[in-house]
């Protein structure tokens, strides 16, 4: 099988259902460009070059630069996917959702409940998050959470390239609303990834290992830190089970839920804010459906409670990390592990 990184794993993906399904288009900023300028007539492919070499392939008609207005074209996003085609938006980062939230939790993600159920609203929303760029505070937030929060809208966040594909061509097959969290990090990062194109269900987690002592739940660039946490503490004697949810909504609780009572320890790894996040959403879940098979108090490895730093080295504090997961595995076995 092909290795390919992140990127190409995405750009492939978008070219692929662009060849598929006429409908499908995308648009945001500086992601077509070179309008009446000499030289070649591509742009950058957006913030992190996504989607460069696609406008040549498919013409300015369905590769739509837009303005610097996120409210406008998201907006109009979602207004063409309620009348027939299957936009695919880059919200350039996540940070930016507070410009056009509204076209987002209150117009796109209620048509249907507003409609009595017949309004079909395929849009795909793409956007980077995460910290590790050295992008600084408001370039940088897991926001995920808050995405999660609200019904009508579905939201995944892949691990690698091959998730990457296969998540982002099930969202713009989708027709419901789905938003695809990338994070920025990880664009470079390769995997081994198909050539032709293939879906990945949205609300079913893939266990990446298997173990007995410990669960560990993360989500996106955090699956694989917890990867390599767990390859670490098997030299200890120490065996985890690490379950990559894929979609924070909808969420595969039937896994979460049968990998912790199979294990009866529980380390959920997320990089967003502690407060209201996945991490304590899953604790809560757990703690309430199956406390009695609960060995130990369920730990939480998340970022700390304030603004992402500028600072290169408190950046890389500020991220949770191996040596944090792996201590909060140790925690969970008990303190004299």
């Amino acid at each position: 099988m092909p290795k390919k990184s992140y990127r190409q794993a995405i750009n492939e993906a978008i070219r692929q259902e662009m060849a598929r399904d006429e409908r499908v288009i995308i648009m945001g900023e500086d992601i077509s460009g070179g309008m009446g300028a000499p030289g070649e007539q591509d742009a950058w492919g957006g913030p992190m070059g996504v989607t460069k070499g696609i406008m040549p392939d498919f013409s300015r008609d369905r590769v739509l630069d837009t303005p610097i207005t996120e409210s406008a074209f998201i907006g109009c996003a979602a207004g063409a996917a309620a009348t027939g085609l299957r936009p695919v938006a880059e919200l350039m980062f996540v940070d930016f959702m507070g410009v056009c939230f509204d076209q987002i939790f209150n117009q796109a993600a209620k048509f249907k409940y507003m409609f009595g159920g017949k309004a079909v609203t395929p849009l795909t929303i793409r956007t980077m998050y995460g910290a590790g760029f050295r992008a600084a505070s408001q370039h940088s937030q897991c926001l995920y959470p808050l995405f999660t929060h609200i019904p009508g809208l579905k939201v995944a966040l892949p691990s690698n390239p091959y998730e990457a594909k296969g998540l982002l061509t099930q969202a713009i097959r989708d027709d419901d609303p789905v938003i695809v969290f990338e994070h920025k990090a990880m664009y470079d990062d390769e995997g081994e990834v198909p050539d032709e194109a293939y879906t990945i269900p949205f609300g079913e987690a893939n266990v990446t290992r298997e173990g007995d002592d410990v669960t560990i739940v993360a989500f996106g660039r955090m699956v694989n830190f917890a990867n390599e946490a767990a390859d670490n503490l098997e030299k200890a004697g120490i065996s985890c089970t690490v379950v990559d949810p894929r979609t924070t909504s909808p969420l595969d609780r039937d896994t979460i839920l049968e990998t912790t009572e199979e294990t009866g320890r529980l380390v959920v790894v997320d990089e967003a804010h502690p407060r209201c996040n996945m991490a304590s959403d899953i604790v809560g879940l757990v703690s309430q459906e199956m406390f009695g098979a609960l060995k130990a108090a369920p730990q939480m490895v998340t970022a700390p409670h304030c603004p992402v730093p500028f600072s290169p080295a408190l950046e890389d504090i500020y991220v949770p990390g191996v040596a944090r997961i792996e201590a909060a595995v140790r925690q969970a076995m008990g303190k004299g592990h």
